[in-house]
């Protein structure tokens, strides 16, 4: 079903996990697939190596034998403007007929969109794939006080929203490009609030949503702020009830 790939890094201040994530990366690539994969790193205006890192590992990937089906490349923005924007920027450039987003840590590793597809709940039934954590096949690894917050962020999300999906912050998607772009060129959240936006520009188009199983695990050294960031995005949520 899938011919071509577009995979999608947005990246913030990632030196310290970078390395194990091309590593991720190369296994994945080393694996038998069916289909044409170009990876789109987009550096959120990082202030650290994760540019440097991200480029020398390009050069080094460009200098071995690797299949014409593999493409690399990067996107810089000079400021850091969100995930979201990360993400819109990196959807734009995208030129394959599938687009996955995926974190950075490989929290959901790269191999999830083959086992997906072996067992054939990937199809053209779908436009949109959401891995859950939440399905009740997934497999899920978290300290309490994460899983605290999702807990509390699903509340919100049904409560003021909504919205029947129980985990919408999964970084971990698949979307039909045609589609993709049309979405993300409308998206005007840029934020980590910026998936509860996909749902609701999605839910206005009538497209409907697959939530599929994961294999979800937690890295550590995250850009993420736990205690800033979650009231940034509930912040968001508010906002983007008012537009919506």
């Amino acid at each position: 079903m899938i011919k071509s790939l577009s995979i999608i890094f947005p990246v913030f201040n990632e030196e310290l996990r970078l390395k194990s994530s091309f590593n991720h990366i190369l296994i994945f690539l080393k694996k038998k697939r069916y289909f044409k994969i170009e990876i789109i790193f987009v550096d959120d205006g990082s202030i650290d190596k994760s540019y440097v890192l991200i480029k020398n590992f390009i050069n080094i990937f460009k200098k071995y034998k690797t299949p014409n089906k593999v493409k690399i490349k990067i996107i810089k923005s000079k400021k850091n403007l969100g995930k979201g924007y990360a993400l819109k920027q990196g959807v734009q450039k995208a030129k394959h007929d599938w687009i996955l987003t995926a974190d950075i840590d490989q929290s959901v590793p790269l191999s999830q969109i083959c086992k997906w597809l072996e067992k054939k709940i990937v199809n053209n039934k779908y436009l949109v794939y959401f891995g859950s954590r939440t399905h009740k096949k997934s497999v899920v690894k978290r300290d309490f006080l994460r899983k605290l917050l999702g807990d509390i962020m699903s509340l919100f999300v049904i409560t003021i929203l909504g919205l029947k999906y129980f985990d919408t912050q999964c970084g971990y998607k698949l979307y039909k490009k045609s589609l993709a772009k049309i979405i993300f060129s409308k998206m005007k959240s840029f934020g980590f609030e910026h998936d509860l936006e996909i749902v609701l520009l999605l839910k206005l188009k009538k497209i409907e949503i697959k939530e599929l199983p994961v294999k979800w695990i937690h890295k550590k050294n995250s850009s993420l702020n736990i205690l800033i960031d979650p009231i940034k995005m509930f912040f968001g949520i508010f906002v983007i009830r008012l537009r919506f």
